[in-house]
């Protein structure tokens, strides 16, 4: 018993102290956003508190670019590229995982391979695209690349492979027609994987930084991303981090607060396209 009850402390202790460790950058982050932009550059040894906390870097964050402008055009991209990704990616599920043509499981397997190539090689490709297509400097641009994910509709055919196929025959059987049947059977039955790619795209395209500064120099399509280098540039000579920070507790906690409130549809949609059967 002793034993026991040492390795649960020796476990709870190394828990606490690993999540001190994880909150611990927003807690600077927090921390840094309220305190004066003059005392913190006069800081030779960073200090990890602060006698006299101000809100003006959150004001100097809106004030110094048009944050709340970016804020929209992050959502307008975020909204609509996750949509077209939910339509995209379900179809394609559904196509792999139920219907029968010639070469299907080799198309998947192709498809999946496309995961090998690295990133960079599809940033160049679809600058290079969007680039002719003269869509730089539109939503249209910033949106179609993003549009379809090789591991979501993986994850999303996993899925969809495990309800029975006598589901299926008997629906056909009745004169269901193949999109019917999705919309109505396979789609509620795989809401919490759903739920969970939803909330990763969200999360994805919220925190979007090399594809929007790369496709857009117009302020008008500028996302967070861009807003907070303006505001890392504009300090007076200085980088000014306080404000920089502001803005980033302002972007990250719609963020968080999607995350706590649907921690356990991400969870579950995990662990269920990672179960096989």
């Amino acid at each position: 018993m002793k034993k026991n009850r040492l390795f649960t402390a020796l476990i709870y202790v190394f828990l606490i102290f690993w999540a001190l460790v994880v909150l611990f950058p927003f807690y600077w982050m927090v921390l840094t956003s309220v305190k004066d932009y003059g005392a913190y550059n006069a800081e030779h040894i960073p200090k990890f508190f602060t006698l006299s906390p101000t809100l003006q870097n959150y004001t100097d964050a809106f004030t110094t670019v048009p944050l709340g402008k970016y804020l929209l055009n992050t959502l307008i991209f975020t909204v609509i590229t996750t949509a077209l990704m939910l339509i995209v990616i379900t179809l394609a599920a559904f196509a792999f995982a139920r219907l029968r043509f010639a070469g299907r499981d080799l198309a998947f397997t192709l498809f999946l391979a496309l995961m090998m190539i690295p990133t960079e090689l599809v940033v160049i490709t679809n600058f290079t695209t969007v680039t002719n297509l003269e869509l730089r400097n539109t939503f249209t641009g910033l949106i179609l690349p993003s549009v379809t994910s090789v591991f979501y509709i993986y994850l999303l055919r996993e899925n969809f492979a495990q309800i029975p196929d006598e589901l299926y025959y008997a629906a056909k059987v009745d004169g269901t027609s193949d999109f019917k049947y999705l919309r109505r059977v396979m789609i509620p039955i795989c809401r919490p994987t759903l739920i969970t790619i939803t909330i990763l795209k969200i999360i994805e395209c919220w925190n979007s930084y090399v594809w929007p500064r790369l496709i857009t120099d117009d302020a008008d399509y500028y996302l967070v991303s861009n807003g907070i280098q303006e505001i890392r540039e504009n300090g007076f000579g200085r980088a000014n981090i306080p404000a920089m920070m502001a803005a980033v507790v302002v972007i990250s906690l719609p963020l968080m607060i999607l995350f706590l409130l649907f921690r356990k549809q991400i969870m579950s949609g995990v662990a269920r396209g990672g179960t096989k059967g």
